[in-house]
């Protein structure tokens, strides 16, 4: 019921908007980005465009040839940093300028997966000088349009594409790795992915060079890592569940070289999370009246995280550090969102939690 929820919400947001913004991940293209999406905005004849956020973090020459490479229009841009912004604006206008000679007004608006920056995108290019809530007969009571300019508009919310499998979830971390009881699929799945996108990362990161499978590529970063079952076989459920750590954690990318050890951390909040999206608790000190106790309980030396987009907002936790900043410097650098919110609780061990646009 969850998943036809969310698609109606997605199909509502495409009915009401001229053009369409789907938001992805440049980091991970072909995970992030959504073709039953995409089709959809196609036979309802709206204008498609694609914005690739997070740019900052992928080599220049690779996004140049992955747009070259396009038979849609793409914008690379890092929201956080402000970074392209402008060259978004200008090709909104592009498309809209198509329209306005058979319309009086455009409507934009932005749809993707939880955590791409679909909020931090709307919040960019609202700016300073974005007005309130339309004046537009018959537009739908109780959403809001901001004025882009005098004949563009952008719909004040964005459509949260759901995660429609659970390899999908694993995958994005939305379920932690560690707790996945039949992890070899959706490893395989990464790593098919790795394989289509860039798969000159496995070489980077393991090594890996010559394979004919992507089982034979799990098998080889088994050995690499020593994850041997006695008697000297490979484990490849452990190795599947490493992997898919590694990837959730972000310590392996399509793109840079391994971090630096001590950013280890595990995925955990799943059922706090779950919690307050039921409450709709988008308030720091709320979450923490309610599930402080549960949250305090966690705290030791281990860096736990668990991340969820609510209603358009990014929730974070963090716990395990010795200063909140530096758990809310993790949460942004994992979401690429803005902390707008937060609450540190604690004493020698402490956690925060977080609101992100």
């Amino acid at each position: 019921m969850k998943q036809r929820k969310a698609w109606r919400v997605v199909r509502e947001v495409i009915g009401e908007a001229d053009i369409i913004i789907e938001v992805v991940d440049a980091r991970d293209p072909i995970g992030t980005r959504n073709r039953k999406l995409e089709k959809l905005v196609q036979e309802e004849g709206k204008k498609l465009l694609i914005v690739m956020n997070k740019a900052d973090l992928v080599p220049k020459e690779w996004a140049e040839e992955y747009k070259r490479k396009s038979e849609l229009p793409m914008v690379f841009i890092s929201a956080r940093d402000r970074k392209g912004t402008g060259i978004l604006r200008r090709e909104i206008k592009k498309l809209a300028k198509e329209l306005l000679d058979e319309q009086e007004r455009v409507k934009v608006a932005l749809i993707g997966y939880p955590n791409v920056g679909k909020s931090t995108i709307i919040n960019t290019l609202k700016g300073k000088k974005a007005v309130g809530t339309a004046p537009i007969p018959g537009y739908t009571k109780g959403k809001q349009l901001i004025r882009l300019s005098k004949k563009i508009w952008l719909l004040d919310s964005p459509g949260v594409v759901p995660i429609d499998d659970f390899d999908e979830l694993v995958i994005k971390g939305g379920f932690p790795a560690d707790k996945i009881e039949e992890p070899v699929k959706p490893a395989l799945k990464l790593i098919g992915r790795i394989l289509e996108t860039r798969k000159e990362a496995l070489t980077e990161k393991f090594g890996i060079e010559d394979f004919s499978s992507e089982e034979d590529i799990l098998r080889a970063v088994g050995k690499r890592k020593g994850i041997i079952r006695k008697g000297g076989e490979i484990d490849l459920e452990e190795t599947a569940r490493w992997l898919l750590r590694e990837w959730q954690t972000g310590r392996f990318t399509l793109f840079g070289k391994e971090e630096e050890k001590g950013q280890e951390f595990v995925w955990d909040f799943k059922d706090v999370l779950d919690g307050i999206e039921k409450d709709l608790l988008l308030d720091p000190r709320r979450i923490l009246w309610k599930y402080g106790e549960e949250l305090r309980e966690k705290l030791d030396n281990t860096k736990r995280v668990g991340v969820k987009e609510i209603e358009g907002f990014t929730v974070g936790i963090a716990t395990g550090f010795k200063k909140c900043d530096v758990g809310i410097k993790l949460l942004e650098k994992l979401t690429g969102n803005q902390v707008i919110a937060s609450e540190c609780f604690g004493k020698k061990w402490k956690g925060v939690v977080v609101i992100m646009e």
